[in-house]
């Protein structure tokens, strides 16, 4: 996610270079063709170009609205999960105590308990974090695109999962690998802790009832975050949106090559077609980017919903209501664009 108040200037020109020279190739042939050949009956009247124009205009702004949509649930959903940890967090620490136990356990054992628990769920956010990250085939994970990533300071490794290994213990770590999705399994041994501790006394039933409705949470949460992850934007709609987007920019400077010609001066007349083909092309292209990079709010780019950076804050959160010293620090934006992953 970018953190500043505005994208630069030209960092929004170097973000679409690559069309904008489409853009300068495009529009020079037919206006070359007509103004040094005399080929004039390559003018279009303007009128059909104008009707697909505003045409293009409403199912841009049906896909910009579609996407933001989109990005503002993914930014919702992760908002939940912040609130949901928190709460479990202070559930776990005082739900379970030796008030209704047989057996009693020391302060230390309990404080043991609690920081399992929490840094097993600290694991869940990370092990959904990189299932979140894994680059699908809608997505933007090109050999072009990952070149640019890692340009720009944001490219994320394909296996992090490794990185959980200090917040579980050993025969988690190796239950896990031999699972497909991580995060529910995590989820699960929770849950199987939680009956433990219910079966020796360290939990009464209401209180234990109350700690799985938080792991029902959590399922919802993760389940929602799957289902924006895994169903793309309808491709119908992308695809063509797209080509309604490019028919109308190959047909502009064919439409535009007798606009300029009685309102301007004879030294400019027609050349100015130019310039404007290309502002306006570059103008409907930057609409029809910014709604394809907010379709997929999960993947690590500018203007994603920053879930590295959102688990980090949890962890740190959390771990300091259990008076835990030795955390890490949160993740600062990267690259020259101020991206906050």
């Amino acid at each position: 996610m970018f953190i500043g108040k505005r994208f630069p200037f030209w960092g929004t020109v170097i973000w679409s270079k690559k069309y904008i020279l489409i853009f300068i190739i495009l529009d020079t042939i037919p206006i070359l063709l007509y103004k040094l050949l005399g080929w004039h009956w390559l003018a279009i009247p303007w009128q059909p170009i104008a009707l697909i124009g505003i045409a293009v205009s409403f199912y841009l702004g049906f896909k910009n609205n579609s996407s933001y949509d989109r990005l503002w649930e993914a930014r919702k959903i992760w908002g939940g999960i912040v609130n949901a940890s928190r709460t479990f967090t202070i559930m776990s620490r005082d739900f379970i105590t030796n008030e209704h136990a047989t057996n009693k356990i020391s302060k230390e054992e309990l404080h043991s308990i609690h920081k399992s628990i929490v840094h097993r769920h600290v694991a869940w956010l990370k092990a959904l974090t990189y299932q979140l990250r894994i680059p699908k085939p809608w997505e933007h994970s090109s050999k072009s695109e990952n070149l640019l990533r890692k340009e720009a300071g944001i490219h994320h490794e394909d296996d992090h999962f490794e990185k959980i290994k200090p917040y579980i213990s050993s025969d988690e770590y190796k239950y896990l690998m031999t699972k497909g999705n991580k995060a529910s399994h995590l989820l699960s041994l929770q849950s199987k802790e939680l009956l433990k501790l219910k079966l020796s006394g360290q939990i009464e039933d209401f209180r234990h009832m109350e700690l799985e409705k938080m792991l029902g949470e959590f399922y919802a949460l993760q389940g929602k975050s799957e289902r924006i992850k895994n169903f793309p934007f309808p491709r119908q709609y992308a695809t063509v949106n797209f080509i309604f987007v490019w028919i109308f920019l190959i047909l502009l400077p064919f439409g535009m090559l007798n606009v300029f010609n009685d309102d301007v001066s004879q030294l400019t007349s027609g050349w100015l077609v130019f310039p404007f083909t290309v502002l306006v092309s570059w103008v409907f292209i930057l609409m029809e980017m910014i709604g394809e990079y907010s379709e997929n709010p999960f993947e690590g780019l500018y203007n994603d919903v920053p879930i590295s950076s959102m688990a980090r804050s949890i962890e740190i959160d959390i771990r300091q209501m259990l008076d835990e010293t030795n955390l890490p620090g949160p993740i600062e934006p990267v690259g020259d664009y101020n991206i906050m992953l």
